[in-house]
């Protein structure tokens, strides 16, 4: 009897410490922009499994597709003292941030990232040697969507070349389409006008946007380009103006919009709303892009908590998960990308996810692997947001051609 209730008395300790140790669990804080319906399906993964860990998930989630409100409270957080666990940060913004001294490295979590990630990605997300960031997916930006049904109804095809893109879009305007949903802030525009340069070429892009050759941006090419660009503004219906990108997403869902450029985060769009590929809609490389791909990668960086220059066990378990296939897998499957893990089985992702797969080995083998300008992956934040400016009032103006191409070269120049 004595052992009995001993044994009750241990058991009940053990319960009493364990709830304990529930209650004083670590917090995770983390600073994102996933806040539409597959992108909060796809972070909520993250947060069950760290829960499941035993962490508690302090979320702080701040709407906009580029990431320009999260980052200015990002800044506010970390000058106060208040640094979250970790942020949605990516490209040239990682170095800025590790040569600042804020980040902690997650070396002890990525013992095998180095062997399951494609090469840039892997130098991007390490400061002196060091990992500081974990890469979770990675999204093909020189993407063209396309109603399925509305394309049947005109009797047309996915456009390979700029003269089928705007045959394509004068069928769907005679037909009461609005060929091209999008929406007019900067970043959607800058999605755009950097496809119609990668559809000079991949060399032509890497001259133009990763070296900045000032020859190259002032090429009779990049006068080409401006025209283009704004060409397919007149496809715009007249409520484009400041229409956040899911909103753009959701009139190609419905059929009222005909085609939209938009990196692949646009399926889990697709996907919340019970879409299928290649039966609800077309997934196609933006005209004359097909062998070349445009890139981003979702990553998180870690930043020092209470002045502590180690990562918490937290932190490290959060680089671990993020790094995981299981997670990877289920991830990319809500978000639309491709896990960043080259050794994740794809058998259970459609066939965008499968070409976007089978497209990125062969242009990193090719050199059309390429980082977006427009999403973070080049350039420094003020040479990225002088060009953009340039973009963007051009598209919301009746300037010319040959007037942008001046700008833009003058930009360019800004550091």
């Amino acid at each position: 009897m004595k052992r009995s209730l001993t044994s009750v008395a241990t058991a009940a300790a053990l319960l009493i410490a364990g709830t304990h140790g529930v209650l004083a669990a670590e917090q995770i804080s983390v600073l994102h922009w996933w806040t539409s319906g597959g992108e909060s399906k796809a972070i909520r993964v993250l947060k069950d499994d760290m829960s499941k860990q035993g962490y508690e998930w302090k979320d702080f989630a701040i709407a906009g597709g580029a990431g320009a409100a999260a980052m200015t409270a990002l800044k506010t957080q970390v000058i106060s003292g208040n640094a979250p666990s970790a942020a949605q940060i990516k490209g040239p913004l990682i170095q800025d941030w590790a040569e600042q001294g804020s980040l902690v490295t997650i070396d002890q979590s990525a013992t095998d990232w180095k062997a399951h990630t494609p090469a840039r990605i892997d130098s991007s997300v390490k400061a002196g040697g060091h990992y500081v960031a974990a890469p979770f997916s990675v999204h093909r930006i020189n993407w063209l969507w396309i109603n399925k049904a509305d394309l049947d109804k005109v009797g047309g095809k996915p456009p390979t070349t700029w003269p089928e893109f705007f045959a394509l879009a004068d069928k769907f305007r005679a037909a009461g389409i609005t060929p091209v949903a999008h929406g007019g802030q900067p970043w959607q525009d800058m999605t755009i006008w950097e496809t119609v340069v990668l559809s000079q070429g991949a060399d032509f892009y890497r001259k133009a946007l990763v070296d900045l050759d000032q020859k190259t941006l002032t090429s009779p090419q990049m006068v080409q380009v401006f025209e283009t660009v704004q060409k397919i503004r007149t496809y715009f219906d007249k409520g484009y103006h400041g229409r956040d990108w899911n909103l753009a997403t959701a009139m190609v869902i419905s059929g009222s919009g005909g085609m939209q450029f938009m990196g692949d985060w646009a399926k889990g769009e697709f996907a919340n709303a019970n879409k299928k590929a290649d039966v609800d809609y077309i997934c196609a490389a933006a005209p004359g892009t097909s062998n070349a791909y445009t890139y981003t990668a979702d990553t998180f960086v870690f930043y020092q908590q209470n002045g502590k220059k180690d990562a918490t066990p937290g932190q490290l378990a959060l680089a671990k998960t993020i790094m995981s296939v299981d997670f990877q897998q289920q991830f990319s499957l809500y978000k639309g990308s491709i896990p960043v893990r080259l050794d994740v089985p794809m058998d259970k992702f459609d066939s965008c996810a499968k070409k976007s797969r089978a497209d990125e080995q062969a242009t990193i083998q090719s050199g059309g692997f390429l980082p977006s300008l427009a999403f973070g992956e080049l350039q420094s934040p003020v040479t990225a947001g002088a060009i953009t400016d340039v973009v963007t009032n051009f598209m919301n103006s009746n300037e010319d051609p040959k007037e942008g191409v001046r700008k833009l070269a003058a930009a360019a120049k800004v550091k």
